[in-house]
């Protein structure tokens, strides 16, 4: 679990980006990928930091860390979103262990239940496997012996 967070915690527009695939991200200006390294510069992410979310002024304010979670609340106009990205244990059926992320994401109060729960649910679902394929990708290229 250990060699995840340090990815986890990188996060952010300004920082190291938000990961998507490697086949995804050369759809993009190389000014909007993802860095594909552990950066010694984003890894004092404390209680309190704003980390810069993606729109235009946008913000996620880091209310909670431990070795395993962080936690995240933004305000957008009049809701509030809490973003909680947890890191489990697992052991797959043949035995070797690996780790496991959780996400969720709470929204409240919302305006219009019924388009956030359809469009809403829809965009976070895409662009989360886009995500976590990313983050599955450096993490892998990270632990690759050199030579």
């Amino acid at each position: 679990m250990a060699e995840t967070m340090p990815w986890l915690v990188q996060l952010g527009k300004g920082r190291a980006g938000w990961y998507f695939p490697s086949w995804f991200e050369r759809l993009l200006p190389p000014k909007n990928r993802a860095i594909r390294m552990i950066d010694p510069r984003w890894q004092g992410l404390t209680v309190g930091d704003m980390v810069p979310d993606y729109g235009k002024d946008e913000t996620l304010a880091l209310v909670s860390r431990d070795p395993d979670t962080l936690v995240y609340e933004s305000w957008r106009k009049h809701m509030q979103v809490t973003w909680v990205l947890m890191l489990r244990p697992v052991r797959a059926r043949d035995g070797r262990e690996g780790t496991r992320v959780h996400l969720r994401l709470r929204l409240g109060p919302v305006k219009h239940p019924r388009l956030v729960g359809i469009y809403g649910d829809l965009f976070d679902y895409l662009t989360i496997l886009g995500m976590a394929a990313g983050l599955r990708e450096r993490v892998r290229e990270a632990g690759r012996p050199v030579g």
